[in-house]
């Protein structure tokens, strides 16, 4: 290949690149997510391209996503709330429906003015949680959009903010730990958390700033489409097809390793597994 083709090529790799981003986050609200409650309390922003939710002392909101997926690397762009958010909880989360439900969460705890917001996360399987993991973050949240993303295939579950893995839960159903396997819809919300998100409920919402806001973008969705059957659907949605389903997202590579052990080490201040009066045998996934 002489010179020019070569750079020729080049220049063809970083224009598709381009187009791909471009046409990602050229995706609208309505193309892959609906209002699930609080209608009144959604605005659409950039004809379509950016979501603001909002809460008051007569309600909060959310949407969802009109599918349900059973794999995928989801993800949201997010910039939270500015004023004085003690009390109120922002999720993007992932949940199947039924008693017995799967669910991943981010669940961002509000706080006072000065103070620094909480990043929760949990997993529920078979309707099994009390898997709580807290953080504070090394930015502020509410000053511009970050990106929230799950990694769900049949090896691991891992969540991120922008590209640092900040929490990795490990398929160990071989010894008999649950791992999420239910078809589950995409949901986020804006609500009133004041009886346990700040200081375990002892600092309520200061309505004075009321309404609260929080922004979203980035509806583009890498995820298999459920179907009513939840074998068939784990079958096709566990397929090496997907590309988030490959060898490379079975671990955490060594770049990926070392940024996840300072995450740990310098930022999260809670992790259930170490909770011993709470739980004086660890469970069964703290030990691997």
């Amino acid at each position: 290949m002489g010179l020019s083709q070569f750079l020729g090529f080049f220049v063809f790799l970083l224009l598709s690149r381009v187009i791909a981003a471009a046409t990602k986050s050229d995706v609208k609200f309505d193309q892959n997510y609906y209002i699930t409650w609080g209608n009144d309390h959604v605005l659409s922003l950039n004809q379509g391209r950016a979501i603001q939710l909002s809460m008051d002392h007569s309600s909060g909101s959310g949407f969802g996503s009109k599918l349900h997926y059973g794999s995928g690397f989801f993800h949201l762009k997010m910039k939270l709330t500015d004023k004085d958010s003690a009390g109120i909880v922002t999720a993007f989360y992932l949940t199947s429906q039924g008693d017995k439900h799967d669910e991943l969460d981010f669940e961002f705890l509000g706080n006072r003015e000065d103070k620094p917001i909480t990043l929760q996360t949990n997993v529920f399987a078979n309707g099994v949680g009390n898997r709580e993991q807290r953080m504070h973050l090394w930015f502020d949240p509410t000053a511009d959009f970050h990106t929230y993303k799950i990694l769900w295939n049949p090896h691991q579950i891992v969540f991120y903010v922008d590209d640092v893995p900040i929490r990795v839960f490990k398929n160990l159903e071989s010894i008999g730990v649950g791992y999420p396997s239910k078809p589950m819809q995409i949901e986020a919300s804006l609500w009133n958390g004041e009886s346990w998100a700040t200081d375990g409920g002892r600092t309520k919402i200061n309505w004075t700033h009321a309404p609260f806001k929080a922004h979203f973008q980035g509806f583009d969705i890498s995820g298999c489409p459920a179907d009513d059957d939840q074998n068939r659907s784990i079958q096709r949605c566990y397929s090496s097809q997907y590309w988030w389903n490959s060898e490379k997202f079975w671990k955490l590579h060594s770049t990926q390793k070392a940024k996840y052990e300072n995450v740990r080490k310098n930022y999260m201040y809670y992790d259930h597994c170490s909770d011993r009066p709470r739980y004086p045998h660890p469970p069964k996934e703290c030990l691997y």
